[in-house]
């Protein structure tokens, strides 16, 4: 048993603040309302095969309503040239429902459950490529998540780039804030990040065959202690929700992952999986079949190679004292 390759888990907590740019209520409300019902869900399939996760947390998501997200308000906002971006000026229009935006209870668990850690998806879900925002702006922001965070007695060690907008820039901030890890990008160029309508259909189409056909590799990766923090731990595979339309290719998608991770577990490398718990809230039986299968074979794999299943603040702080 010589291999000792990492599994990372990260997931996108940040409930209808990771949306409210691109979808309304009325058209998604259903999903992010049952992510009350999937995340307790995934917390104890994951703890019943003891697979850690880091939960990437939006800080808004920390507040118990608006009167208590407004104590923990940055002293500067983000200033983006696309308003409807910043989430501020829509708070005084919040639906009835908190449900959609808060989520203390949802903390509680993961605290409770001490197989998880807690990290940052910022406090606002800041954009960090956003033309408009500036560095002070998003060290505001990252202050303001660090304090809600303090609440819960939570110190956050970790960070998610929403949307994956990683910004080189900005990793001064993130020290200078105590997070030691960060999620990064695969390395094949149709991951690279481009903005809205930037974005191409082609880049879209390459990544939805990636997720079925091998096209970039197993992007699996090895971590390097001669790194400064906060280390990149990239993204090896975005767990796609269950597609009814792409059923007959769902064995294909579910071997790619598979077979990735026995790749990392072999050759003591790291398999980073991530995905959003409101992205399991349609076809539950499917998705969290999917997930079965991946913790099943991360229980094989531990068995074998001893495959070790690490949060990202974990697998930093092991770097750190090597």
């Amino acid at each position: 048993m010589d291999s000792n390759g990492t599994f990372l888990v990260s997931l996108d907590f940040e409930l209808f603040w990771g949306i409210h740019d691109k979808y309304s209520i009325s058209n998604y409300g259903k999903s992010i309302e049952n992510v009350w019902e999937v995340l307790p869900k995934i917390i104890h399939d994951l703890d019943c095969h003891n697979v850690k996760s880091t939960f990437a947390t939006v800080g808004f998501v920390f507040a118990s309503g608006l009167e208590d997200l407004k104590k923990y308000y940055p002293e500067k906002k983000p200033n983006y040239k696309q308003r409807n971006l910043s989430p501020y000026p829509h708070l005084s229009k919040l639906e009835s429902n908190s449900r959609y935006y808060f989520a203390p209870e949802l903390i509680d668990l993961l605290i409770n459950s001490k197989n998880h850690e807690i990290g940052t998806h910022t406090f606002s879900h800041f954009y960090c490529l956003g033309d408009g925002q500036r560095k002070e702006e998003f060290d505001s922001d990252l202050k303001a998540a660090v304090s809600i965070a303090a609440s819960k007695k939570i110190k956050l060690k970790s960070i998610v780039f929403p949307r994956n907008q990683v910004n080189k820039n900005y990793l001064q901030v993130l020290k200078d804030n105590g997070i030691t890890s960060y999620r990064g990008t695969e390395k094949s160029w149709f991951y690279s990040f481009e903005k809205g309508p930037d974005e191409s259909i082609f880049k879209r189409v390459l990544r939805l065959l990636d997720s079925y056909v091998n096209i970039s590799g197993d992007n699996t990766f090895k971590v390097n202690k001669k790194d400064s923090t906060p280390f990149n731990f990239p993204s090896s595979r975005f767990l796609r929700p269950y597609n009814p339309k792409l059923r007959v290719f769902e064995k294909y998608r579910i071997k790619r992952i598979l077979k990735s991770m026995e790749y990392a577990a072999k050759n003591n490398e790291v398999f980073h999986l991530w995905w959003h718990p409101h992205n399991f809230s349609k076809n539950q039986k499917e998705n969290f079949k999917t997930l079965k299968a991946i913790i099943e074979h991360y229980t094989y794999l531990n068995k074998k190679y001893n495959f070790q299943s690490l949060t990202m603040e974990e697998l930093a702080k092991n770097l750190k004292t090597e």
